[in-house]
C-alpha cells in the first residue's frame, strides 16, 4: 500500500479540546501576566519573516497557530475549531486530524512567509489558527456536504456554500488590497493545502463532494 495513503488505526481522544486548551492557556498567560509576557510570546511564537531569516526560528511556522492578537481573534477561531473540528475529528480519527491540522497550518505558514518575503513585508507578525481552521472547515464541508450552518445564528447556508463563500471573500479582500490585520492569504493557503491533502492523502476530489457529483 502507498505509504502516503496508509491510514491510521482509528481512535478518538478529543484532540480538539486539547488544541483549544493550549490556545486559551497561551492567550490567558499573555493577557493576564502583562505586556512583557505578551511581547515575549509575540516574538517567540508568531511567525515574523525577518526573525525567521535572521535567527532561523523555523518552529514559528507551527507555533504561530497558537498565538492570537486579541480576545475577539481567539474567540472566533476557537469557536470555529469547536464547531467544525469536533465533527471532522470524529470522522477522521484523532491521529489523522492532528496530521491534517498541523500539515495544512504549517504549510499555510510557510507559504505566507514566502509571499511576505517576495513582497518585502518582513516585519509582519503572523498569528492565529485561521489557516488550519479554513482547512478544517473545508474538511467539514467535504464530509458533510448537506449540513446546514447558520451564519451569525440567522442565515442558513449549506456547508459547501459557506466554505466557498468565505474563500471567495478572502480572495476579494486580497484583490482589493485590504490593509487590515486579517491574514486573508493565509486563509486561502489553508483552504488550498486542505484541498491538496484530500487529493493526495485520501484520493478524494473535494469538488465532487462539495457539488454532489
Amino acid at each position: 500500500m502507498n505509504i502516503i495513503r496508509q491510514p491510521f488505526r482509528y481512535a478518538n481522544f478529543n484532540v480538539v479540546y486539547w488544541l483549544i486548551g493550549i490556545n486559551v492557556i497561551i492567550f490567558a498567560a499573555g493577557y493576564f501576566l502583562g505586556r512583557d509576557v505578551y511581547a515575549f510570546f509575540t516574538v517567540h511564537l508568531s511567525m515574523i519573516p525577518l526573525v525567521v531569516i535572521e535567527y532561523n526560528w523555523i518552529w514559528t511556522f507551527v507555533t504561530y497557530m497558537f498565538m492570537h492578537g486579541n480576545f475577539q481573534h481567539i474567540l472566533f477561531n476557537m469557536l470555529g475549531l469547536f464547531i467544525f473540528g469536533i465533527h471532522v475529528e470524529r470522522q477522521m480519527g484523532s491521529k489523522e486530524f492532528l496530521l491534517y491540522y498541523f500539515v495544512t497550518g504549517t504549510l499555510a505558514g510557510i507559504f505566507s512567509f514566502i509571499m511576505y518575503y517576495i513582497s518585502g513585508n518582513l516585519m509582519v507578525a503572523l498569528m492565529g489558527a485561521s489557516g488550519a481552521l479554513f482547512a478544517v472547515q473545508l474538511a467539514y464541508a467535504v464530509f458533510f456536504p448537506n449540513a446546514i450552518i447558520y451564519i451569525w445564528g440567522i442565515l442558513p447556508l449549506r456547508a459547501p456554500v459557506m466554505v466557498l463563500g468565505f474563500t471567495i471573500l478572502s480572495l476579494v479582500f486580497i484583490l482589493a488590497g485590504d490593509r487590515s490585520n486579517v491574514a486573508h492569504l493565509t486563509h486561502l493557503a489553508g483552504f488550498a493545502f486542505g484541498w491538496l491533502y484530500f487529493l493526495i492523502r485520501f484520493n478524494v476530489n473535494p469538488w465532487r463532494r462539495l457539488t454532489g457529483q
